[in-house]
């Protein structure tokens, strides 16, 4: 099999993850990269045996040998980027959020239509073997009619009034944080195990601290010297929240999201009720299905490939036992994007089994519509 090439702009916590996860492949290479200086892209080109540093984005879309691009940059970037490199007639694959409004975002999965390009956007969770086996448990019907979808995720990393990074700033993060960051995934997640899209919202939404303590240091997930010195900074986007939720169907959901909830890391959970039976999934121990009966024993499925479902087994790696995380689910999303390119399948006339910039583009509709739904105080439909 040839080879593909790939190219990565922004080398943070997240972009490494990406190189990560596409050198465990065999049949990528990355090639190059892009960061905002040449100093620090050669530095970092270094660090990851990268062969190409480049100092901006036209420099690495002009090279012909990369056909695919990874968008690894802060969210206010990638509108601009991810049209650019469509434009450029390059695959792309961008980290959520996909842009920062619905208008940027239904006008990218345009592009990406009239340039034929193939598109994906990082939502990893549904693309742990857990999940896609909640996924084809709903979809063989064997948990009845779905009827009600309830969960949270809920992390901590923000719970310090001197908890501060680019992500609070509303023009570098967007005008939602908790929601966008992590509430989007949730949502994904949902919506593809259980095959219906969110169609109603009802959101409350709040602020913690009003301001907050900010230090020189603002990379995420990055613990911050208590004895620095900090600069108060207005806080305009939202700490926790909690929605309500009415899908197509008219089936209905509910769940909750917090950056400053004590304890949790990054506790996303999912709660399927079916007329049959009940599926309950937990990120932080994600190989492990808790299935749910009304008239006998509840059963606790795990990841072994010989007792999940057979169109499951290609999501597990490893004998029973064996515990395969995020950075396995991370590895399955760019198995699924470069195998659908290695292919040559069709983005316009193929199913895919990542997610796309169409899906990307609901859910930034679906995060507009919380948004407005927290300040008028009523059910908004997502338009």
């Amino acid at each position: 099999m040839k080879k593909i090439n790939v190219g990565i702009i922004g080398t943070g916590f997240i972009g490494a993850a990406h190189i990560e996860a596409i050198r465990r492949l065999g049949f990528v290479d990355v090639i190059a990269l892009a960061e905002n200086n040449q100093q620090l892209a050669e530095q970092k080109a270094k660090e990851l045996n990268i062969p190409l540093a480049y100092d901006c984005v036209d420099k690495l879309l002009a090279n012909p040998d990369i056909q695919v691009v990874h968008n690894c940059t802060p969210n206010h970037l990638h509108f601009a980027i991810n049209k650019k490199v469509i434009l450029a007639g390059k695959h792309v694959f961008s980290e959520k959020p996909l842009c920062l409004t619905s208008q940027e975002a239904d006008e990218l999965t345009s592009l990406a239509e009239q340039q034929g390009v193939t598109t994906a956007v990082g939502f990893v969770y549904r693309n742990f073997a857990m999940v896609q086996q909640a996924a084809d448990m709903v979809r063989d019907q064997q948990i009845g009619r779905v009827f009600a979808v309830n969960g949270h995720y809920l992390q901590d990393w923000m719970l310090l009034e001197t908890d501060y990074n680019w992500r609070v700033d509303p023009k570098v993060g967007g005008k939602s944080r908790t929601v966008a960051d992590i509430g989007s995934h949730w949502c994904d997640t949902v919506q593809f195990v259980t095959g219906k899209k969110i169609k109603e919202v009802f959101a409350d939404m709040s602020i913690v601290y009003s301001t907050r303590k900010a230090s020189k240091q603002v990379e995420s997930f990055v613990t911050v010297n208590a004895d620095s010195s900090y600069e108060l900074k207005p806080v305009e986007t939202e700490d926790y929240a909690s929605v309500l939720v009415r899908f197509e169907d008219g089936s209905k959901g509910s769940f909750t999201v917090s950056q400053v909830s004590a304890g949790h890391k990054n506790d996303l959970t999912f709660d399927i009720s079916g007329s049959e039976k009940s599926l309950h999934w937990e990120q932080e121990t994600p190989q492990y299905l808790k299935i749910g009966y009304r008239q006998q024993a509840n059963q606790i499925l795990c990841d072994d490939p010989s007792l999940v479902n057979p169109a499951v087994r290609a999501y597990n790696h490893f004998p029973g036992g064996h515990i395969e995380g995020w950075p396995d689910a991370f590895k399955n999303m760019m198995l699924a994007f470069y195998a659908f390119i290695a292919e040559g399948k069709d983005p316009q006339q193929d199913t895919a089994k990542f997610a796309m910039f169409k899906d990307g583009a609901q859910i930034v509709h679906i995060v507009d519509t919380i948004i407005e739904s927290a300040q008028q105080g009523k059910w908004i439909s997502v338009k």
